[in-house]
């Protein structure tokens, strides 16, 4: 059994069978999302709908994609081997199975559906700290206390589902889209300027314009995280609009060193640019909203899910999959159409946040083009996941 499981090519690498997961999961969770909303699926759901949908897709598709990259990145890293065959079937396992039971969660104790879902993030976050300690690669610890803590956010919602007190559900919601905004501030801002460049040179690109100053990333990373805390002190709403403000325009300076205008002819590098641009536009409309200046308060979290979540985990996992199994990086043919796709998604549903188009038709557009973006990257990148490295 073990020999089997160690010469399959899905589990040679975390990214493999997590970044496959995290696409299928995807297309998955949204159609049946619209199903709920439309009246035509009814699932033995122990949560509320609502709810059920934001935690699958943070604790489910978003924690899926962050796996697979930081198991994989933790590798170059610290010079540690990857890990897999029985041990990231055993961990992938983990994932599926709280996936199983959060679809079936009425069927079931919910004492049981809490132990078995919240138990993935936990184990990756020991595993996590195991090997950056072993390998004396401290620098990187702030990642595992981002993972424990998305950890208690999970937890949370599970506590506030399992004595119907919607406020722990929100706060441990809330908390956890903090926390992946300041994992994506943190891992974008090492690897997008480090692509542009290595992407830029040597095609007439003054490359040594492109920037990455220590202390903008540190008030990037700073002012981002602030807004955690801050998402609690309701009766100072003026408060956390300067904090969201102000966290933007930081990350806006950040962003503009990193010739964004430069990638428009290299689809792998400017949808990581537009992955961070939408952080910026998230980060406005939280502040809107906080202002109540025609902005309701969940609009900002569209913002940051579809359109920076999705597109940077969507431009991760395309990069990530050609150079990990030693492929040149260039986008297979029609790879383009999953950034047109997600992005067309993310400005539909912005739109119908705003109320500016029909929701129903909004959703269903939106439905579309995400089942499109997500679609074509599995049907794209199975044979790259799946086959050994060339």
């Amino acid at each position: 059994m073990l020999k089997i499981l160690n010469s399959v090519a899905v589990l040679s690498y975390p990214f493999r069978i997590f970044f496959l997961a995290s696409g299928i999961y995807a297309i998955f969770i949204i159609a049946a999302w619209l199903a709920i909303l439309l009246g035509s699926l009814n699932l033995p759901l122990a949560w509320t709908p609502l709810y059920w949908h934001s935690h699958e897709m943070i604790f489910g598709v978003v924690t899926a994609a962050i796996c697979g990259f930081l198991l994989t990145a933790m590798c170059n890293w610290t010079g540690a081997p990857p890990l897999k065959g029985l041990g990231l079937f055993g961990l992938f396992s983990l994932w599926i199975t709280g996936r199983a039971v959060m679809w079936m969660g009425n069927h079931l104790p919910a004492e049981f559906v809490i132990l078995v879902d919240a138990i993935f993030l936990p184990v990756v976050t020991l595993y996590v700290t195991y090997i950056l300690l072993s390998y004396g690669n401290k620098r990187n610890l702030i990642l595992a206390v981002i993972l424990t803590l998305l950890s208690i956010c999970n937890i949370a919602m599970h506590a506030g589902a399992y004595t119907n007190n919607f406020y722990w559900m929100w706060a441990g919601e809330t908390t956890a889209l903090g926390l992946i905004t300041v994992i994506m501030v943190i891992i974008a801002g090492r690897i997008i300027p480090l692509f542009t460049i290595n992407g830029l040179r040597g095609k007439g690109y003054d490359v040594d314009t492109i920037k990455n100053s220590s202390m903008l990333s540190t008030l990037a990373i700073i002012s981002t995280a602030l807004l955690i805390p801050l998402n609690f002190f309701t009766q100072y709403p003026s408060l956390i609009g300067v904090a969201a403000l102000s966290a933007a325009v930081i990350n806006a300076i950040r962003l503009a060193q990193w010739a964004s205008l430069a990638t428009k002819r290299e689809p792998l590098l400017w949808i990581l640019h537009l992955g961070y641009a939408w952080i910026l536009i998230a980060l406005v409309l939280k502040s809107m909203a906080a202002f109540n200046l025609w902005i309701a308060p969940s609009v900002w979290q569209h913002a940051l899910g579809l359109g920076a979540m999705s597109s940077l985990i969507l431009g991760m996992m395309t990069r990530v999959s050609l150079g990990h199994t030693g492929r040149p990086l260039s986008l297979p043919r029609f790879g383009v159409f999953i950034y047109v796709a997600i992005s067309a998604a993310a400005i539909v549903r912005l739109l119908v946040a705003l109320n500016w188009i029909d929701f129903q038709l909004g959703l269903i557009v939106t439905t579309c083009a995400w089942i499109a973006a997500f679609g074509i990257f599995t049907i794209l990148y199975y044979p790259i996941l799946t086959k050994p490295r060339i």
